[in-house]
């Protein structure tokens, strides 16, 4: 099977910086796309950042200027590089990962099981 699991999650006090990993493990072929989304108590789950399949890099204008995603391909690894967090950047962040497995003919989304991230003030 495959498997996404995040780590890094926390509590930080406002101004603060956290990094997320997320690394995908099990019988992958290859990955199309890996992202990061957050839900919050009460909300609806919103995309936070990710790569397309062509590898270009996309965030939601709430974080664009103080996230920064990345990857390291060799170890089917995502990152998200948190800084000047908010008490609004409270909420699960969970990965995500469109993944060709090699018993498989069609790629399929992967989910992880999510990490809290905590902004105090």
């Amino acid at each position: 099977q495959v498997q996404l699991v995040e780590s890094g999650g926390g509590l930080v006090q406002a101004g603060g910086s956290l990094r997320l990993s997320c690394a995908a493990s099990g019988n992958i072929l290859s990955i199309n796309t890996m992202a990061w989304y957050r839900q919050a108590p009460g909300k609806q789950r919103e995309y936070v950042a990710g790569f397309s399949s062509t590898g270009s890099t996309n965030y939601a204008a709430s974080v664009q200027a103080r996230f920064t995603i990345s990857r390291d391909n060799t170890k089917n690894t995502v990152y998200l590089q948190m800084g000047s967090l908010k008490p609004e950047d409270t909420a699960v962040y969970i990965c995500n990962a469109e993944i060709r497995r090699r018993d498989r003919y069609l790629p399929s989304p992967y989910w992880g099981q999510g990490t809290q991230v905590t902004v105090s003030s």
